[in-house]
């Protein structure tokens, strides 16, 4: 192996350049560098990583693609003033209230699949339901023409049969929720960690391989307590920052 290619993979087999990638992407989605600061130069971020040249320019390349940064002729490469979505999460959720009224009425959840099935154990424990069958949805969700989560939803079957038509049919969980004479629901619980997204998931979302998701694991009750949903939405890093709303007062 040469001593290029030593310099360009860390010692997890994970090329170099993704790692310095997922690094300052992170600077940009934290504020750490903010939409028009200068980024590093290539010989500055090589130097900072103990990597080539090459191996900077391939960072820098993938934040260019994902259109986090800009070259300027004459002036080097600037954070771009690029919109992230806070999505604030509290105890009543709505993914239309953080988008707003402009971005809302342009936005809408999409199912990409749904099935009637066995409630999976921990589900089923989530759920309230003694065994049973659940309606599992697939969905996504996009801002300004750009996807920004693709979720796992789960509803007990027996009250809820054709809630993933009504998703179909009006882009929205709560208007779907709605049309089944559910006017209302509260956030119970929200777990959120971080992981690289998947292949199948990057090509939702429109993301590079090796690109960082928030994972928020979600149960909604009615507001008497009763289960109602239980989620799993990965949001692209890149485009979302999260609000965990302190809990209400009693």
């Amino acid at each position: 192996m040469t001593t290029a290619d030593s310099a360009s993979r860390s010692s997890s087999g994970y090329s170099a350049w993704r790692l310095i990638t997922e690094e300052l992407r992170g600077e940009i989605s934290d504020r750490r560098l903010r939409p028009g600061d200068r980024l590093p130069t290539e010989h500055a971020i090589a130097e900072r990583y103990g990597v080539n040249r090459h191996t900077a320019r391939q960072a820098i390349a993938a934040l260019a693609e994902d259109g986090l940064i800009e070259s300027r002729r004459g002036s080097g490469t600037f954070v771009t003033g690029e919109a992230v979505l806070v999505h604030r999460i509290g105890l009543r959720t709505r993914m239309a209230r953080s988008l707003g009224d402009e971005e809302s009425a342009r936005s809408s959840s999409r199912v990409l699949d749904s099935a009637t099935e066995a409630a999976p154990e921990e589900v089923a424990q989530r759920l309230g339901i003694d065994g049973g069958e659940v309606v599992r949805i697939e969905s996504t969700r996009s801002a300004a023409g750009q996807p920004i989560s693709v979720g796992t939803h789960w509803f007990a079957a027996e009250g809820l049969p054709d809630i993933a038509d009504s998703l179909r049919r009006t882009g929205s969980i709560t208007a779907a929720l709605r049309e089944h004479g559910i006017d209302d629901y509260v956030r119970a619980s929200t777990v959120v960690g971080a992981r690289h997204a998947t292949t199948a998931e990057a090509e939702v979302l429109a993301l590079r391989l090796g690109a960082i998701v928030l994972v928020a694991e979600a149960l909604d009750t009615l507001p008497d307590g009763t289960p109602l949903q239980y989620l799993v939405t990965r949001f692209a890093a890149q485009h979302v920052r999260l609000d965990i709303e302190p809990p209400h007062p009693d």
